[in-house]
């Protein structure tokens, strides 16, 4: 059976400088996975390695098998919300409906049945009343709520997302996870770039460690500890002390 995702030696440089370097990773089975490291250790980058948004040094990346050219239909991207221009004219359902694109093909365009499916992602996410509203007009966690209910427009198989909870405030972050969690009951794959080593045993199955090099990467009660952090951030001891807690607390994935 074909991995969900197959990485196998990537190296991304930047002005000759190496980013990522030698990266391989194996995703065999739907997970909710965080990409985990220090500022600078190529997360994002290694996400958008894998959806061909920078180019590679060397290496490949596949998921289902294929290319990602060949099967772009079953990806959802969320990007980080910094990436995006808000103050473009366009209205919380439009942004949505971006997401049906892909299926729709060039000569297309949404009709009502898009439309219908836009406002229903729009529900999962609490922002059905806002359909209406210019992008730029919500607030962080808002936007972010949008960006999640775009991919699910999307109706894909596998996520990537790019930080989705970075400032949204504790409602937003549980609504998205619960929506996370449902997509991996429902057999979706998600590979989230997290920031907050306190929440990682609470929301995740799966941990990848990164720090330009791949530390390590597996079930997260057997690769999210002490050890494998301290090689991940070189030992800040306030950073790894507050994961340290959370993983003591043994908080399971939803």
């Amino acid at each position: 059976m074909n991995s969900l995702l197959d990485i196998h030696d990537l190296t991304v440089a930047y002005h000759r400088k190496p980013v990522l370097w030698d990266v391989d990773l194996e995703l065999h089975q739907p997970q909710l996975a965080a990409i985990v490291g220090p500022n600078g250790a190529g997360k994002s980058t290694l996400i958008k390695a894998v959806l061909g948004l920078v180019p590679l040094a060397s290496g490949r990346a596949q998921i289902f098998g294929e290319p990602v050219a060949r099967v772009r239909q079953r990806i959802g991207y969320v990007p980080q919300r910094e990436s995006v221009d808000w103050d473009f004219p366009v209205s919380v359902l439009d942004v949505v409906l971006m997401g049906t694109y892909g299926r729709l093909g060039w000569f297309r365009r949404p009709g009502r049945d898009e439309r219908e499916w836009a406002r229903e992602c729009l529900e999962k996410v609490g922002l059905a009343q806002y359909e209406h509203q210019q992008i730029g007009q919500l607030s962080g966690g808002q936007q972010q709520r949008v960006f999640l209910a775009r991919a699910l427009a999307q109706r894909a198989d596998i996520y990537f997302m790019d930080e989705p909870m970075a400032g949204v405030d504790a409602a937003t972050e549980r609504l998205i996870f619960q929506v996370l969690a449902d997509l991996r009951a429902a057999g979706k794959a998600i590979i989230a770039v997290h920031h907050d080593l306190r929440t990682v045993p609470q929301y995740f199955d799966y941990v990848v460690l990164l720090n330009v090099r791949l530390v390590a990467a597996g079930p997260r009660e057997t690769t999210f500890t002490p050890d494998n952090l301290r090689k991940t951030y070189g030992g800040r001891l306030a950073l790894l002390d507050a994961a340290a807690d959370a993983i003591a607390a043994g908080s399971g994935a939803p």
